[in-house]
């Protein structure tokens, strides 16, 4: 796919960005190398190719989720800057 100056020029345009004509000319063919790319991309043929999220055999380590007691209330405010009975107090940000 073309793209030409005078698109990219018409797009800073409407993003209001000033761009000289140097970095017209290499963003213009930065953008050409890309959906030249992407073109390259859409002539795979990858319907026979399962999907993976990883192509190596990775699993997490996962430790089991067992119960146990959780910290002390005092122990847990004890580093709070304010705190009001058992909550900690923030600084309120909706109004």
């Amino acid at each position: 796919m073309a793209i030409s100056k005078e698109t990219v020029e018409y797009v800073a345009n409407l993003a209001r960005i000033h761009l000289e004509p140097e970095e017209l000319e290499k963003l213009s063919l930065q953008l050409k190398s890309i959906l030249d790319f992407i073109d390259q991309l859409k002539e795979l043929k990858v319907k026979e190719i399962k999907p993976t999220s990883h192509i190596l055999p990775i699993n997490n380590v996962l430790r089991d989720d067992l119960p146990k007691e959780s910290l002390l209330i005092e122990k847990t405010l004890s580093n709070a800057p304010k705190k009001e009975g058992n909550f900690f107090v923030v600084p309120k940000v909706i109004e």
